[in-house]
């Protein structure tokens, strides 16, 4: 009998610490509730950044120490939450994109740039940073879509930079979504990847808690095959939940482009279960709604067409019943002066702007909770402005198939960074308030 009852004490004991255990791991990730990004029992409310080349300079052989830098450096203007890389594709001969990449082939891996990754997470970590980690990409600059096709047969990659015949490259890319044996190499690759164990850590990435989503893509665009993208969307965030049902589960998409024939619609698009938050995309620049030749002219009409679409997204988001992002925008430095010497008057009021725009809502209690800048170029300049990154060059905000020194924030533009830390104070304290209204109740 005293075995028994040792033997039961011993069974409910052992399961009490798994049950405990298991708790434990629970926290610190990020959840969603109703409409709400949740951090352990309180809404989440953050300043980001875009840093996607930081699983490069993460490798061992290169420069870690700037990297280390970079992320002390963001920590001080309240950045909590880094949107970055966690795939990229193709050989040594590929134009306009990063190099060098973590699939070197299909189902072949550089190692160093996986090691990149996982000790960009382990610093995170220890930042107490959350990452939304980019697993595919509409466009060139990581590989991407582009590159699965090239694998998979469809010819050369129509490169838009060198024919200016963008259409082509639309065409080209939006081939990927009914393509079974490029989504099939990408499938096998996403498996590889939310499958990984951090080699610094010892922390699998479905348990770390660093990471606060996985994301479909950078931009993916239907164009003419909406249907097969939506099909896309669905297969792909139910094979991820699949896999990691710890993590948040996101698109990465615009939301609705002013382009008419981009094949995007926010409530269409994020309308499937596993998507569990909605992104935003703003480029007054590239839309056409801002000029920096000349700013003090057109400013009033660009915080016009902002306002118009940021409200309308982040309605959708509550219409869908779900949170929202801004997780990219920005503009060029002073009179489109793509020299780091340029000055940011206007980059830093608009900056301004936007934070103040997302804090207000956020403050009345819109479904928005954060917004990540683009981007973080940190210490990193370029080897001559408005020209394409060539292996060899900094890496910089602005990735390898834009002209560099285009948008990116360096470590020396202390005014723009005053600006981010007076909001990152400012999304926190939105948090700090209800933290305290739930104390009082």
């Amino acid at each position: 009998m005293k075995l028994l009852i040792g033997l039961a004490i011993l069974l409910f004991t052992t399961s009490c610490v798994k049950s405990t255990q298991e708790q434990v791991s629970k926290t610190n990730f990020v959840t969603v509730e109703s409409d709400r990004l949740m951090l352990d029992g309180s809404p989440y409310y953050f300043m980001g950044a875009n840093y996607w080349y930081g699983m490069n300079i993460g490798m061992e052989n290169d420069d870690r120490d700037r990297l280390l830098r970079e992320l002390d450096q963001m920590k001080a203007m309240g950045i909590t939450n880094l949107r970055i890389l966690a795939s990229s594709e193709g050989d040594e001969n590929q134009e306009f994109q990063v190099y060098p990449t973590m699939q070197t082939a299909p189902g072949k891996y550089n190692e160093e740039v996986f090691v990149g990754l996982d000790f960009l997470l382990d610093e995170m970590k220890k930042r107490d940073m959350k990452a939304v980690m980019v697993l595919n990409n509409f466009w060139t600059w990581s590989g991407g879509m582009p590159q699965y096709l090239q694998w998979a047969g469809k010819g050369a990659v129509p490169y838009p930079q060198i024919s200016k015949e963008w259409n082509k490259f639309t065409d080209y890319s939006k081939q990927f979504y009914a393509d079974e044996k490029a989504s099939k190499m990408f499938e096998d690759h996403l498996k590889v990847v939310v499958g990984r164990t951090n080699s610094i850590s010892g922390l699998k990435y479905t348990e770390d808690p660093t990471i606060m989503s996985w994301q479909l893509a950078n931009e993916p665009r239907g164009y003419s095959e909406v249907s097969e993208y939506h099909q896309w969307i669905k297969k792909t965030a139910g094979l991820i939940k699949s896999m990691d049902p710890n993590h948040l589960v996101s698109l990465g998409s615009e939301g609705d482009s002013p382009g008419p024939d981009a094949g995007i619609n926010l409530l269409k698009d994020n309308a499937f279960d596993d998507i569990d938050y909605v992104t935003i995309h703003i480029w007054a620049q590239n839309w056409g709604w801002y000029n920096p030749a000349n700013a003090a002219e057109e400013f009033d009409n660009t915080e016009k067409e902002v306002v118009e679409y940021l409200t309308k997204h982040v309605n959708d988001a509550k219409t869908l019943g779900k949170p929202a992002v801004l997780e990219e925008f920005g503009i060029a430095r002073d009179n489109d002066d793509y020299s780091p010497t340029a000055t940011t008057q206007w980059r830093d009021k608009y900056y301004g702007f936007v934070f103040d725009q997302v804090y207000q809502l956020a403050k009345e209690g819109a479904p928005i909770y954060g917004m990540n800048f683009w981007a973080y170029s940190g210490e990193g300049r370029p080897r001559a402005p408005k020209e394409f990154w060539q292996k060899g060059d900094d890496f910089l905000g602005d990735p390898p198939h834009e002209p560099q020194g285009w948008y990116g924030v360096y470590d020396k533009d202390k005014s723009t960074q005053e600006v981010i830390l007076q909001y990152a104070q400012k999304m926190q304290g939105i948090s700090t308030d209800v933290m305290a209204e739930n104390v009082e109740e």
